[in-house]
């Protein structure tokens, strides 16, 4: 065998740090990374409130509150923080007291506990709030809800508000109907479809445009992101955005799993696979998974499997239950899961399946699933009204769009 000479080992070496620089070059940027990079002159001289919370890092891992503290040209004068917390550990539903982070010594006002709006008193003596947290791309989800709240208080302040962008971690793709006018909660509010395929900054500016809001309004762009990524394309640094959404695969379940939480099925929460399982004690488990698959539906495969819940719905009791995976996160429509599963549901367990008329009115954003199913309709109809509204949607939205 011939040796190798030192030519050779410096080529690998040159070839190694070429491939590295061009990852480094085409890997994402956050606003925030964006933001870092320019010596944060935006913000210069400026008293800075920032609505954040554990899933703001930057790219070396370090967490935007940390960031802010440490810029030196500006003062973080004040921490809000959203539902699950400053540091994103407490449960969905669980009311988050005012405190002070030991980190920065900075004020942190909840946004998720006697107000979910930032009050007067809050603002005061603020030149600017600016909003970084990692969405998951579901209307339900609240953090986006968070941020309209603060825009809205923002604007009545006279405060200028910020938002740096994040990717949508699940896409561009757009699924279910739009949110009905009359239906307005904390956890529907925008009127967009289910999964809206909008990142945070594309979204202020809808939400600025539906309400007219009288809002000095900039948004740090990403650099190498579109709305053809997932979050796993990027580069960036994983953390739970909150305790049971653990990875890319839940998050673009969700949209569609997340509307079980308006039924008496179990979606995992106190087990190892919230968002990828669904179960219950009565659950005719076999029949459905093996329909599910005999409907071919792209992206995932499904099979059987029992769990006890530890806590939430169903806690200490063994459930049988369907097991989502996921072969091709990209193809994966997740309604279209729920519904065929929902029809399911009722066609071999009857009276068992409990929906509730109010909170799956919320969750799916219209009366119209519910009275559809209960009329005896087909999944396919119900499918086809949704896709005619996230179709609508997909058109009217397009001039919020900053990224391709």
């Amino acid at each position: 065998m011939k040796k190798k000479g030192t030519g050779y080992f410096l080529a690998v070496i040159l070839c190694s740090f070429l491939a590295s620089a061009a990852a480094a070059a085409t890997m994402t940027l956050t606003g925030l990374d964006v933001l870092e990079r320019d010596g944060f002159r935006k913000l210069e001289g400026k008293r800075v409130g920032l609505i954040t919370n554990q899933s703001a890092l930057d790219l070396n891992g370090d967490n935007a509150a940390d960031v802010f503290a440490k810029a030196g040209n500006f003062k973080l004068a004040a921490i809000f923080s959203p539902e699950h917390g400053f540091r994103g550990t407490a449960e969905g539903g669980v009311l988050i007291s005012n405190s002070t982070d030991p980190a920065t010594g900075a004020p942190v006002f909840s946004l998720y506990g006697k107000t979910r709006r930032p009050t007067p008193e809050m603002l005061k003596g603020l030149d600017i709030l600016v909003f970084d947290i990692q969405d998951i791309g579901a209307r339900f989800y609240t953090y986006l809800t968070t941020m309209g709240y603060a825009m809205e208080e923002a604007a009545k302040a006279g405060v200028p508000f910020m938002v740096l962008d994040r990717p949508n971690p699940i896409g561009g793709a757009v699924e279910g109907p739009v949110l009905e006018p009359d239906i307005r909660d904390f956890t529907a509010y925008y009127p967009v479809p289910v999964r809206h395929g909008l990142t945070a900054g594309e979204m202020a500016f809808l939400h600025k445009e539906n309400l007219k809001l009288n809002l000095v309004l900039d948004v740090i762009k990403m650099e190498n992101w579109d709305h053809s990524m997932f979050f796993d394309q990027t580069g960036l640094i994983w953390t739970d955005p909150s305790p049971n959404i653990r990875d890319t695969e839940a998050e673009v379940l969700y949209p569609g799993l997340g509307c079980f939480e308006a039924s008496d099925v179990s979606v995992g929460r106190g087990t190892p696979e919230p968002f990828h399982w669904f179960g219950a004690p009565w659950m005719k488990a076999g029949k459905i998974a093996r329909a599910l698959n005999k409907a071919r539906l792209p992206g995932v495969m499904f099979r059987t499997r029992a769990l006890k819940p530890s806590s939430d719905l169903y806690a200490g009791k063994k459930c049988r239950g369907v097991e989502i995976e996921v072969t091709n996160e990209s193809a994966v429509r997740s309604l279209d899961i729920f519904v065929r599963a929902a029809w399911l549901l009722k066609k071999y367990n009857g009276e068992e399946f409990e929906l509730k008329p109010f909170e799956i009115r919320k969750m799916t954003g219209t009366p119209d699933f519910y009275r559809m199913l209960e009329a005896g309709a087909s999944p396919d109809e119900i499918l086809a009204l949704f896709r005619r509204e996230s179709a609508e949607f997909k058109a009217s939205s397009a001039k919020f769009l900053l990224y391709k």
